[in-house]
């Protein structure tokens, strides 16, 4: 017995499916991008990436691209706001907003912004297991779907010189990252960067989480690794800005949604 035909199935134009905005104007696109900006510090504070004043995520200004968008010193992430968000010049300086900007921390981004004018984003934290990850001077293994897409695609940058307050030490980094979207930073933790404040601050989340992983499973016995030729065509499909732009939306639906006064 075959029950009633179902309904037919709906044309895929009728489906939505979120792809990154276009703009009508250089004033949206800078609204949108402090908007997602203070959404990635928000969620990065409620994933426990902050520690104590450590930390920044900068957002090239869609109009003056040797200025950018940056966190507040000493602000708690969790409570960001589009509106304490600071604008700064290449050399740091404060052009708009309210508040001071760390200093030592803006000296690397403002180099890996210089060297990667690809780049929107730029986002660097003291996670936990990157951290760990990061004090045994190891780059991530392809062990998992998601480390596969940083496979040949991040750097370790092999050196620990202290605090970074000098552009050299920026410009160093900077030339570790080379062309790629993430770098371990030795006995400091990790730096990711991407086309959109989005794509950067999942490739940072994705890192943190893969970090994790490895580490576990180190713990646990020996990781069989993905081979090659799989790890390669993995992070074809999975290791462009693209892509992570739509991973992370579910998260950037979730901040926006229950905490609309980042907004404000």
């Amino acid at each position: 017995m075959y029950g009633p035909t179902p309904p037919l199935p709906l044309p895929t134009d009728r489906l939505q499916f979120a792809m990154p905005p276009m703009y009508e104007s250089l004033d949206d696109e800078r609204t949108h991008r402090k908007e997602r900006l203070a959404g990635a510090l928000r969620l990065f504070g409620r994933l426990g990436f902050e520690d104590g004043v450590s930390g920044h995520i900068t957002a090239r200004d869609p109009e003056y691209s040797d200025c950018f968008w940056v966190n507040p010193f000493g602000l708690p992430f969790k409570h960001v706001t589009v509106s304490d968000l600071v604008m700064v010049n290449a050399s740091g300086q404060v052009i708009e907003g309210r508040y001071h900007v760390n200093q030592a921390a803006f000296t690397v981004h403002a180099q890996v912004h210089a060297a990667r004018p690809d780049v929107v984003a730029v986002a660097h934290c003291h996670s936990v297991h990157g951290r760990a990850l990061s004090a045994l001077g190891d780059l991530l293994d392809p062990i998992t779907q998601e480390s596969c897409a940083f496979y040949e695609d991040h750097a370790l940058y092999d050196a620990y010189t202290g605090v970074a307050v000098d552009a050299e030490e920026g410009r160093r980094i900077a030339s570790a990252l080379d062309t790629r979207k993430a770098l371990v930073l030795r006995n400091h933790g990790l730096l990711t960067v991407g086309d959109s404040v989005d794509a950067a601050a999942w490739w940072f989340v994705s890192m943190e989480r893969s970090c994790q992983v490895q580490l576990t499973a180190r713990a646990a016995g020996r990781p069989v690794l993905i081979d090659h030729k799989q790890a390669v065509a993995t992070r074809e499909q999975l290791g462009g800005d693209l892509v992570a732009w739509i991973n992370y939306q579910p998260l950037w639906q979730d901040i926006s949604r229950s905490e609309p006064d980042l907004l404000s």
